[in-house]
């Protein structure tokens, strides 16, 4: 309504539109009806025949049927399309950001688990005892000493007359007000302090003292004994006693977890002392701790998809994390052996997934000493990023940890996910193996450290692998085995062929040796015993299994069990 100059309605109306909104544009935009004005302005006077004047396109009244142009109750709202696809778009943000910080609590775990190990050795682990003093016999004792008057004398009044006596200055009332109050107060100061000595000589002081010394003597007396008892697992792991070491290298893998407490990655050790190598057995994390997706997104048809990651992706993932872990262990029991006992490690990864029976072995690492030495875990230093212009695979063959891993020799599944897994090195079974449980590097230190002890020097292995290996070596004249030697040392269920005698004896030719010797963990066919009877091949050796195990009783005092 429009008014005249005196505030009074005239009788005619103004529409007024106010400034369009998102919606109206919206709408606008897409041609659609908006029916009432969704700015709220009034409707205008419809048109004859339009759909807002009740009646049809021809002029006739409408039923409110579809065909009689008003919009029925099953007609999409344009608003409540608008806010359904807002609450989509909304949805797919949250579900992807939740994606995110999966992917980011990976990224950290990665880093964590590529942290260099601290060393657990018996140095580090010693305690210290420093006595804590009695109250009483500390720094405080000495502002308890007596008061002293002149701690509390004032200063003499100023000499107002050269020629006045002492005792006239001495007589200022000023002076006389300022000595009668300090003799009050030192008074009073004597006085609490022979009171706090007379407390500090009273039985229940004198109990104090005692239960404060016996308190230090129990300390003490701990530190003591817990510090004798690590030197008892000293001497113990030096002697290379199964359990000693063992509880030194549990020790030192569980303090190599606490930078990933919430990754659970337990690690357990077996010593066999007869190889002087630790079995490992590592607990890997559940594969759904790598994300399957890499977001969200919204359809067209406003339906919200997720958006899978390539499985290759995934599985890479996976192995740097696994190959991180195992570096640690690996790190962990290396760190530790400060005293050089472990002459190698075996590490076996395992999954162990809820309904299933056996555990699978992903990844398997036979190192020696000299191996482990050269190791060193990731530094923290790039985060874990997605390249997606490097290939599926680019990750795999460019992660340093997973490239380490593969230098010692490790056998790793290539596709987890798909539930590959790998042979172990060796079993951590028990401490006395029989030959066929023993791994590849623990079967060529096994035959090394017999012949070495049999007086076979300058060992060199020219081949090995895990069914055996071939070595030479030589002895010093009057040892039990004098001269140039080409050893053959194999393991196996088969028996040892004359055809295999006849290639020890022509190896022997061509390394200018003197002597070959055949050495199986099994036994040895007729013709291969008929064959070194000869004269042609006397200078061949042989030692089958009951041999060897009595070459481990004699020269490593340690039995070695039947094979199966």
């Amino acid at each position: 309504m429009q008014h005249s100059a005196d505030g009074q309605p005239d009788g005619t109306a103004t529409v007024q539109f106010p400034r369009p909104g998102f919606l109206a544009s919206v709408f606008r935009d897409l041609n659609a009806d908006q029916g009432p004005n969704p700015d709220g302005a009034a409707p205008g006077p419809a048109a004859p025949g339009s759909p807002g004047d009740g009646t049809s396109g021809d002029g006739l009244p409408g039923d409110g049927s579809p065909g009689g142009g008003a919009s029925g109750p099953g007609a999409a709202d344009p608003e409540e399309s608008v806010a359904a696809h807002a609450r989509a778009a909304a949805l797919t943000h949250h579900r992807t950001l939740t994606v995110q910080a999966e992917h980011d609590r990976l990224a950290d775990l990665l880093r964590r688990a590529a942290l260099p190990v601290s060393a657990m050795d018996f140095e580090s682990q010693l305690r210290h005892y420093e006595p804590r003093p009695y109250p009483t016999d500390g720094p405080e004792a000495d502002r308890e000493a007596e008061p002293r008057w002149a701690d509390f004398a004032p200063a003499e009044p100023a000499v107002a007359d050269p020629d006045g006596t002492p005792a006239r200055r001495l007589l200022d009332s000023g002076y006389q007000r300022e000595l009668a109050q300090a003799r009050l107060a030192h008074q009073r100061a004597l006085r609490e302090w022979r009171t706090r000595q007379a407390e500090a000589d009273s039985p229940a002081a004198d109990e104090s003292r005692r239960v404060h010394e016996a308190a230090e003597a129990a300390r003490a007396r701990a530190v003591r004994e817990y510090n004798e008892s690590l030197e008892e697992c000293r001497r113990a792991y030096r002697l290379s006693e199964p359990a000693a070491v063992e509880s030194l290298l549990e020790r030192a893998l569980a303090a190599a977890e606490t930078a990933t407490q919430d990754l659970p990655a337990p690690c357990r050790a077996v010593f066999r002392p007869l190889t002087r190598t630790a079995v490992l057995d590592l607990d890997l994390p559940p594969l759904d701790l790598v994300p399957s997706l890499t977001g969200y997104r919204l359809a067209p048809d406003g339906d919200i998809v997720p958006v899978p990651r390539p499985p290759a992706d995934r599985a890479t993932d996976y192995l740097r994390l696994v190959a991180r872990l195992a570096l640690r262990a690996l790190q962990a029991a290396d760190a530790v052996d400060t005293d050089e006992i472990l002459a190698g490690v075996v590490l076996n990864g395992w999954l162990r997934e809820p309904g299933t029976a056996e555990p699978l072995c992903l990844v398997s690492v036979d190192a020696d000493r000299d191996a482990l030495a050269r190791t060193r875990l990731l530094p923290p230093a790039t985060p874990y990023e997605e390249r997606d212009d490097e290939g599926v695979y680019a990750d795999s063959e460019q992660d340093e940890a997973l490239v380490r891993l593969r230098q010692l020799g490790a056998a790793v599944s290539p596709d987890p996910y798909g539930r590959l897994g790998v042979q172990p090195a060796a079993q951590a079974g028990a401490a006395v193996p029989a030959a066929p449980d023993l791994s590849a590097n623990e079967f060529a230190q096994l035959v090394r450290d017999l012949l070495t002890r049999g007086g076979l020097a300058e060992w060199s292995v020219r081949l090995r692998s895990p069914a055996g290996l071939v070595a030479t070596g030589e002895g010093a004249p009057g040892s039990a085995l004098p001269g140039r030697w080409v050893v053959w040392a194999s393991r196996g269920a088969a028996p040892v062929s004359a055809a295999e005698i006849a290639t020890l004896a022509e190896a022997v030719q061509e390394e200018s040796a003197e002597r070959g010797l055949r050495l199986t963990t099994g036994r040895f066919a007729d013709e291969a015993l008929d064959l070194t009877g000869e004269e042609s091949h006397r200078h061949i050796h042989l030692v089958d299994g009951d041999g060897v195990r009595e070459l481990a009783r004699t020269h490593l005092g340690l039995p070695l069990a039947a094979g199966r």
